[in-house]
């Protein structure tokens, strides 16, 4: 437009329109001239009038700005940047009430575009109107999963492209930083990457900038869950259970926690509340059956896992958590039910867990049966075809038990005075699977001054831990073997290691007995660390002999964790570091640990719990002799072997397969006849 124009045609109208709008954010004072004068020529201009506001807001001129938008959108109800500018304004100005007015009529006329719905919800929750806010929140959720940026962000991710899926993610959030849909997909792929801690400071992001994200949410219940942050997830999973979109899927995780919690009880009310309103969930019927167990409610328990596979037959976890529980048999006609949904899943690489898990449940039922070579061809495949699904490295596990055994020698011990924290609170009862290590538990838990809680994983994370400081073959770290790591470790540091894991721990605890059982079996390979961190603790280790142990390990399937027993060479590997790296311990620290035998329990039970509570420096009670009464929940698969008096029937199981225990027996070479002392040669073993 030339200086001192008297008209404007429209064409040189839309010039200095551009070039007004080009001054907004360098010069808003050039800005605003620029827009006035198209005005003074151009009356009511709505598009001049629309950069003169813009121009106001960021010279900070509030009012006129909100004067004159205001009246622009009662002439333009439609044009959503008007809307859009009105309500940032509106915002700005502190009046949330014509914000709220604004960003409902933008969002009424464009449903999807997300950010008017997250803006609109952060109005509406200032307001006091929190469900309004929560359901603003939803739809931008709903308007951001068609956003085809972050469609394509998140087909990569899905691809396993999780490089180029970062990349987009990257350069939309330098472009936006608050965009919640793109910080909780960013926080997904540092959760596929194994990289938790990043993840869940994204997801918490996400959550600040739109706390009705209920998918957010659940997730972020499900890293909690991961890190075994169990109180937090607790929290947050209630607070999703407020959701004006609340669904039974959030009932189902809120009882999930609760079962990590131990509180078998509430997840049973949820459990059976989502199984009233609708029957035909073999799933909640499975879980239902997985906390009847848990709670000593044989009868029901069984009741459940058959409605689970009345409603779904192929349901293999239903079948095999039925004959996992040992004092059930499986007949007949459950054989062939069970032969006639192998058949139907079997080689569908969609239903292996269904398939591994009905191999291990007819060799259950065909054990029973006394059919021990299909017995035995059952487990091999169930075997066989688990062993393909888990991470297990027999070299790396051998090495690192190598290296433990080497670093905690008595000069070590030693040398390394006082330090740690000094409760007396734990007692870690250690061993293999299938030991007799719930037995001892269930004695133990008998007393009145032992609470007895789960296999609690807190200080396996802190092993894990410091272990992540040691560089390894492929990358450095700060330390170059264990044993320096170990040796850096303070008198400070080592209390304070062990006032985490009871910190960590005090949420398994109910009760106000002043010791408790940590029954992780794996601790062995941590016994070292244990009494360094937590020398007044006692260290139980549960055995049993080497061939009904490691055959009793390698038929059980268990739920996670011990991915050594689906190869009976590596279970017996397995079982050979364990006694190896035990024996080094007693040579280097005589006494520290005291050793159950599980066939002298049973042989002379009163005689053996009399010398535990010694080691513990406990006076003798009669109910431990009783611990089949305790109803205690009790999580392991020996669950209802504990809820009888001690038997001899699974002494010698394994004895009916003993054609089939040639890689076994190899594998555990000396530790057979030795047993139950370690091999004279020990040492040997772990060199």
């Amino acid at each position: 437009m030339a200086a001192g124009a008297d008209t404007l045609s429209p064409a040189n109208a839309q010039v200095a329109l551009a070039e007004a709008a080009g001054w907004l954010e360098s010069a808003p004072a050039k800005a605003l001239d620029r827009a006035e004068a198209i005005l003074r020529q151009m009356r009511g201009f709505p598009p001049a009038e629309l950069v003169a506001c813009q121009a106001l807001r960021r010279m900070g001129r509030l009012k006129p700005a909100l004067q004159r938008l205001a009246t622009l959108a009662r002439n333009q109800p439609r044009v959503p940047v008007v809307l859009w500018e009105l309500a940032q304004v509106a915002s700005e100005a502190g009046e949330s009430k014509q914000a709220i007015a604004a960003l409902e009529a933008l969002t009424a006329l464009q449903p999807a575009v997300a950010g008017g719905w997250f803006l609109l919800a952060g109005h509406l929750r200032k307001a006091g109107r929190t469900q309004d806010a929560w359901r603003a929140d939803l739809s931008g959720v709903h308007a951001s999963s068609r956003d085809p940026e972050l469609l394509k962000a998140a087909v990569a991710m899905n691809e396993g492209k999780l490089d180029e899926a970062a990349t987009l993610l990257d350069a939309r959030l330098a472009r936006t930083p608050e965009d919640a849909p793109a910080l909780r997909l960013r926080g997904e792929i540092h959760w596929r990457c194994g990289d938790l801690t990043e993840a869940l400071g994204l997801v918490e992001q996400a959550l600040a900038i739109a706390p009705g994200f209920d998918l957010a949410r659940d997730f972020l219940v499900r890293l909690l869950l991961q890190m075994n942050r169990l109180p937090e997830a607790l929290a947050q999973v209630e607070q999703l259970q407020g959701s004006p979109a609340a669904h039974p899927g959030f009932d189902l995780l809120k009882a999930s926690v609760l079962v990590r919690l131990g509180d078998q009880a509430g997840a049973r009310v949820l459990y059976e509340k989502l199984l009233k309103l609708k029957p035909d969930q073999p799933q909640v019927w499975q879980n239902l059956g997985h906390v009847l167990k848990t709670q000593g409610a044989q009868a029901e328990a069984v009741n459940a896992y058959r409605q689970a596979v009345t409603h779904q037959p192929a349901m293999g976890e239903a079948w095999w958590s039925m004959a996992n529980l040992k004092t059930v048999k499986l007949g007949p006609d459950d054989i062939a039910v069970m032969e006639a949904a192998l058949a139907d899943v079997a080689g569908d690489e969609t239903r292996k867990e269904d398939t591994f898990h009905l191999h291990f449940s007819l060799g259950k039922a065909y054990e029973d049966a006394k059919d021990y070579a299909a017995s035995f061809r059952h487990y091999d495949a169930g075997n066989r075809l688990r062993r393909t699904m888990v991470l297990h490295d027999p070299d790396g596990l051998a090495a690192e038990a190598r290296a433990t055994a080497q670093c905690f020698s008595a000069p070590f011990i030693a040398s390394r005075g006082e330090g740690g924290c000094m409760a007396p609170d734990p007692i870690f009862v250690v061993g293999l699977p299938r030991s007799g290590s719930t037995l001892v538990e269930q004695i133990l838990a008998s007393h009145s001054q032992i609470e007895g809680t789960m296999e609690l994983p807190d200080m396996m994370m802190i092993a894990a831990r410091l272990q992540a400081r040691v560089s390894s073959a492929e990358e450095e770290a700060e330390f170059p073997d264990f044993a320096t790591m170990i040796a850096s470790l303070t008198p400070a540091d080592r209390t304070r290691l062990g006032e985490e894991y009871l910190e960590r721990t005090r949420v398994h605890r109910h009760t106000d007995r002043p010791l408790f059982i940590d029954k992780m079996p794996n601790n062995w390979q941590h016994t070292g660390l244990i009494r360094l961190i937590l020398p007044k603790a006692k260290i139980i280790d549960a055995r049993r002999h080497p061939l009904s142990c490691c055959f009793s390990g390698w038929k059980q399937h268990f739920a996670r964790g011990q991915t050594f027993t689906y190869d009976l060479a590596e279970i017996g590997r397995y079982y050979r570091d364990y006694v190896a790296l035990m024996a080094a311990y007693d040579a280097a620290e005589s006494g520290a640990v005291h050793r159950v035998i599980y066939e002298e329990m049973v042989a002379d039970t009163e005689g053996q719990v009399r010398r535990l509570l010694d080691y513990l420096g406990l006076d003798f009670e009669p109910s431990c002799l009783e611990f089949y009464k305790n109803e205690r929940a009790v999580r392991t698969a020996s669950s209802e072997q504990v809820r009888r008096p001690i038997y001899k029937d699974a002494l010698d199981q394994y004895t009916h397969y003993d054609a089939w225990l040639g890689p076994l027996r190899n594998a555990l070479g000396p530790v057979v006849e030795a047993y139950p002392a370690p091999p004279a040669d020990w040492a040997e073993l772990i060199a």
